[in-house]
């Protein structure tokens, strides 16, 4: 049986193709590309060049047009002959043989890509299992291309095919075969964490919710003290991390999730679905939005629309803009404030400008987790909406509440 990690891609540099169509502009594929860089560069896979086409719809054979093809190929062929294709879009699997076969080198997609860097990041049993049964999932319909090698090896008198169809076969039922024992011991993992959820008793759950990258594990860390890991990479945190935390005299429990990407492969969303259980119990969650990317807040939205997805829509919701240290505001953008040096942006201006204003009814607030500034009024936010809830919840316990503010 192939086995996903055996059949990963080991090349050091990559080209990146993409497709500027009625339902995404080319400067839309060009933020994407950026980003489609990053995901190559988290997978230690250096980008070389990039191509993009304007297509009406993606091509049938080869999702961008022949014409297009042949020149990544003459370009690669003279400048990077030992590199790979990375597609921003996910392919079909006869796309996906059609440009190997043309190109002679190997091909990835962007759910690929992103399959192989959850690979690499999982650490434990459970993360494992989850994205084992995702690459499979993936891997299923596309495993006529891995066995092309047997061709030749057809034969035999009044018969259709050979060993490479029977090779076929027998992979195709040895991966349904690991996918049902797959999910089977996903069950299991799923009903020892709903136990442990429910053993946790009745402290109000506080899930850390954002885009990839965006600082959720290093607010984990300064919030509730501990250690998680966390790095400017992509997906640094795949397991679901929960730390009691203690305002004043107020307990809860906060939970740092794995982060969020457009295109998210469907497979992982799918197997991931016990880990997310964390972001549909919760009780508030904590959205956190790094301001100092350039595209904050399609980000921002790409968010709630995965929210509203797994069943997480319409919580309660505290926005956290994190990263105001790095913030630079475009030059152009007539909604920025006016020029100023760089450390004088004043956390009541933040507020009062057009970033604020996205998320809408939503209560918002401005920091920075690194260098800690407005931690304090994030803490104070974050226990008057704790008490609130837990006051709700249990009314007769209000005397027993600090009346005023209270860090330990």
């Amino acid at each position: 049986m192939i086995d996903p990690q055996e059949n990963k891609i080991t090349a050091e540099q990559a080209v990146l193709i993409g497709l500027a169509t009625e339902r995404q502009s080319a400067a839309q594929v060009e933020e994407y590309l950026d980003e489609l860089a990053f995901l190559a560069d988290t997978a230690g896979i250096a980008s070389v060049k990039r191509f993009m086409q304007k297509l009406q719809r993606p091509d049938g054979k080869f999702h961008i047009g022949s014409g297009k093809l042949a020149e990544v190929k003459a370009w690669m062929e003279e400048h990077a002959p030992e590199a790979c294709v990375i597609f921003d879009d996910e392919l079909t699997p006869a796309q996906q043989r059609n440009v190997e076969k043309e190109l002679a080198r190997p091909v990835l997609d962007r759910p690929r890509l992103i399959l192989d860097i959850f690979a690499g990041r999982a650490r434990t049993a459970h993360a494992k299992t989850q994205v084992e049964l995702a690459q499979y999932e993936y891997m299923l319909p596309r495993l006529t291309k891995l066995w092309t090698h047997l061709e030749r090896q057809r034969g035999g008198t009044g018969t259709r095919g050979g060993a490479g169809e029977k090779e076929i076969e027998t992979d195709r039922r040895l991966v349904r075969d690991r996918i049902s024992l797959l999910k089977a011991q996903l069950r299991d993992i799923d009903k020892q964490k709903a136990t442990q959820r429910g053993n946790r008793g009745k402290l109000v759950r506080v899930a850390l919710v954002g885009y990839t990258n965006v600082g959720k594990s290093t607010l984990m860390n300064l919030l509730s003290k501990s250690d998680v890991f966390a790095e400017n990479k992509l997906f640094a945190t795949l397991d679901t991390t929960v730390r009691k935390v203690v305002l004043g005299n107020l307990p809860f429990l906060l939970s740092d999730t794995v982060g969020f990407i457009r295109k998210l492969p469907h497979q992982l969303i799918e197997s991931f679905k016990s880990t997310l259980d964390e972001t549909r119990e919760a009780d508030l969650l904590m959205h956190v939005v790094d301001i100092s990317h350039p595209q904050f807040e399609s980000q921002y939205h790409t968010v709630k629309q995965t929210l509203e997805e797994i069943g997480a829509g319409g919580k309660p919701t505290l926005v956290v803009f994190n990263k105001i240290d790095a913030y630079r505001p475009a030059p152009h953008d007539p909604h920025d404030l006016a020029p100023k040096r760089e450390d004088q942006f004043s956390l009541a201006e933040l507020q009062q400008t057009w970033m604020a204003r996205i998320a809408g009814d939503e209560e918002a607030i401005f920091i920075s987790a690194v260098r800690k500034d407005n931690i304090d009024g994030l803490r104070k936010l974050m226990y008057d909406r704790v008490k609130e809830i837990h006051l709700a919840r249990y009314p007769y316990e209000k005397d027993l509440l600090w009346q005023e503010w209270a860090v330990e």
